[in-house]
């Protein structure tokens, strides 16, 4: 690799070279959003999952971030109140996919190629993105820090042998809001654990949200960075076989900010302490 894990994680870490488009779904059917580089064939797309009691305008930086780096990235804007279906989200994640691959994006300039694809999402919206990975087939999974969804995606992942990238944070990584270790142990075909240095399971999430009042935590900006930035890698080197960024795709390689974890290592089991976020969350189902 001609340049170190630690140059590739900060020129990630920045915008890419695309000038970015934003479009609406609803336009096809499904509400949501889009966002492109401005123009581009045969483009790899991302279709993503949004956490419960958030929507896509929550996720508005990783998307564009995306978009900026050459990929479409898509995210449904459904299932947002207190008690969403998952599998219903899954089931927009696929619509979402059919859309991008299907339909001429922009001015009739930008098209997807349909064998680069991938499915991703945050807390629930990763576990709806394993059970729609399970239900199609495409090039990636990225679960970023995954939460338990009915049906459970850990009990979906034995059948799926998509490349995998699952992210947690590392502050609760072994709590009840996050099952990133049994995802990651029953996950079928190559998966890669990061535990992200400092981070907690919705500091992806921009903007004001329902959760703030349920004790769910702030914004971290930190952690934004460095998830952008190692999924933009991941998926960089998975959809367009870019060995450029096969690090991010290693089990063995060192990423700043960042802990490989071993899904499969022992652990001593201890009483699950409870925020009023979490038992909420639980609650919701």
């Amino acid at each position: 690799m001609s340049a170190s894990a630690k140059s590739l994680l900060s020129t990630l870490t920045s915008r890419g070279p695309h000038r970015v488009l934003r479009g609406n779904l609803a336009i096809a059917g499904q509400p949501g959003v889009v966002f492109t580089p401005e123009s581009g064939l045969s483009l790899p797309a991302v279709v993503f999952g949004h956490g419960w009691l958030t929507g896509a305008a929550n996720y508005r930086a990783i998307l564009e971030h995306l978009a900026s780096w050459g990929f479409v990235a898509a995210a449904p804007d459904t299932e947002r109140g207190p008690i969403p279906s998952h599998l219903g989200l899954a089931t927009d994640l696929l619509t979402t996919l059919d859309i991008c691959t299907s339909v001429r994006l922009g001015d009739g300039k930008i098209s997807v190629h349909p064998d680069r694809l991938a499915l991703a999402g945050h807390a629930m919206g990763a576990g709806a993105a394993v059970i729609a990975a399970g239900q199609r087939k495409v090039a990636a999974v990225a679960a970023l820090y995954p939460a338990p969804t009915a049906p459970s995606a850990e009990t979906i992942a034995p059948d799926i042998d998509t490349p995998a990238l699952v992210l947690a944070g590392a502050t609760d990584i072994e709590s009840v809001s996050s099952n990133a270790i049994p995802l990651a142990a029953a996950w079928a075909g190559p998966v890669v654990l990061r535990e992200v240095d400092g981070a907690s399971h919705n500091g992806i999430v921009e903007g004001r949200r329902a959760l703030a009042a349920l004790g769910a935590g702030k914004h971290e900006a930190k952690t934004a960075r460095t998830t952008r930035a190692v999924l933009t890698g991941f998926l960089l080197h998975k959809l367009l076989r870019d060995k450029t960024y096969a690090a991010f795709s290693d089990p063995e390689a060192l990423i700043p900010h960042t802990t490989v974890v071993d899904p499969d290592a022992p652990r001593e089991q201890e009483k699950p302490k409870l925020s009023a976020g979490q038992i909420a969350q639980l609650l919701r189902r």
